[in-house]
């Protein structure tokens, strides 16, 4: 537990890269389609699964490499070192479908079609758990590979989904056009979606960041307490898939009305999702305050970790609606074209709030106040996001921007 938890910053932080190369994309191909340039649309996305490929060739060149020296740079050591190395340099060998897997669903996100997307997610979801228990433990006939094993179920399962993905861009959207291909095509449209990506990918880079800086923080406290942690984060991100699939809803929904001029429905869309966000978060919170000890005893029989992982959820879990709010105001500022000013309310989050408070908490109130520096910080980055969000569609001051095609039009 404590080597996986090792791995979880490096993980994040490369499918989240990988994330920002996608919901560039994904603004891109939306616009395009709210445009109803379904050609554009179509060239967009083919170039970008092009890029993807680039893109992950090149973690799986510098990943291997380096693998551990970062670890090292962590906190990790003697064996739990060996075993996070035995599992990323399998990890790395798959970065490839990983990036591809994230891009094609998001491309298919950018249509609207967000029950597709969610039905490939959920059965990829259910191989990984049936892989998981089957090689890491030998389970089902298969081979007891033990954390190696954790590794090759990643892979299978986002191969599978990758598959399913690529199968509806080419037969079902339409969107893989083998005619932007040629070179000249490919870096037009390649620096279009660099230009929302690398803010986006800078923005969400900063979440691992943060988490590789708080990993190295409570790694003081010992392998019980970076185990705890890194089991949290798991938590979290189960407690939050059904936001996050709102979430992934919301980015087509701003950029496509964004492309057809409906600012209207773009305001009532933040207000509900905001809503939405906050409520949920209480609900989840709520959830895990009554039953955080049966919860934290399904992943350990350990008493210290069962006893920093109890301490984390009480600390931070009536906190998670507005990390819900602050993610939204994001989504919404990157479908409005304003994929810089979304980064920069993730700096403000990470590296302004979460990162300065996580060090004090923890030099005057040891581990829980890096704990509390968490919970403060969600509390406050929600509130800058409502605000901010909701200033910037005050003053747009062109209710509609012009589709891409139109715009080649016009210059012919």
């Amino acid at each position: 537990m404590a080597a996986i938890s090792f791995t979880v910053p490096v993980v994040i932080l490369l499918m989240l890269m990988a994330r920002g190369l996608s919901s560039g994309t994904m603004t891109l191909v939306a616009n395009a389609l709210g445009g109803q340039d379904h050609r554009m649309a179509a060239a967009i996305a083919t170039s970008a699964l092009i890029l993807t490929v680039l893109f992950g060739l090149g973690i799986t060149a510098v990943g291997i490499p380096t693998i551990k020296p970062v670890f090292s740079r962590l906190g990790a050591s003697g064996e739990v070192l060996d075993l996070t190395a035995r599992y990323m340099r399998l990890w790395y060998y798959g970065a490839v479908i990983m990036a591809l897997q994230i891009m094609s669903s998001d491309i298919i996100i950018s249509t609207g079609n967000t029950k597709a997307v969610s039905a490939i997610m959920v059965g990829s979801t259910v191989v990984n758990a049936f892989l998981d228990v089957g090689l890491i433990f030998g389970k089902f006939g298969l081979p007891k590979m033990g954390i190696v094993g954790a590794a090759v179920a990643t892979i299978i399962s986002q191969g599978a989904a990758l598959t399913a993905a690529v199968y509806m861009l080419f037969y079902q959207t339409r969107l893989i056009d083998i005619r932007s291909l040629e070179m000249g095509r490919l870096f037009h449209f390649w620096g279009r979606i660099l230009k929302f990506a690398i803010p986006g990918a800078l923005g969400m880079i900063l979440t691992p960041l943060s988490t590789a800086v708080l990993t190295r923080l409570v790694a003081d406290y010992g392998n019980a307490a970076v185990a705890a942690t890194g089991v949290a984060s798991r938590i979290e991100m189960f407690a939050f898939m059904i936001a996050m699939t709102v979430g992934m809803s919301l980015m087509p929904f701003v950029a496509q009305n964004y492309g057809s001029g409906r600012m209207d429905r773009i305001r009532l869309a933040r207000r509900g999702s905001m809503i939405f966000a906050l409520l949920y978060g209480v609900s989840i919170g709520v959830l895990l305050l009554i039953f955080t000890r049966p919860l934290a005893g399904l992943f350990s029989e350990e008493k210290d970790v069962i006893e920093v992982l109890c301490t984390y959820i009480r600390i931070t879990c009536m906190g998670y609606g507005m990390l819900e709010v602050n993610r939204y105001a994001g989504i919404i500022m990157t479908g409005v074209y304003e994929p810089m000013r979304s980064s920069v309310l993730s700096v403000i989050r990470v590296l302004v709030l979460l990162i300065p408070l996580s060090i004090a908490g923890g030099m005057f109130f040891k581990l829980a106040g890096i704990f509390w520096a968490r919970f403060v910080t969600d509390i406050l980055a929600g509130l800058i996001g409502i605000w901010w969000s909701g200033h910037i569609l005050d003053v747009k001051e062109m209710p509609r921007v012009p589709s891409m095609s139109a715009g080649n039009k016009s210059r012919r």
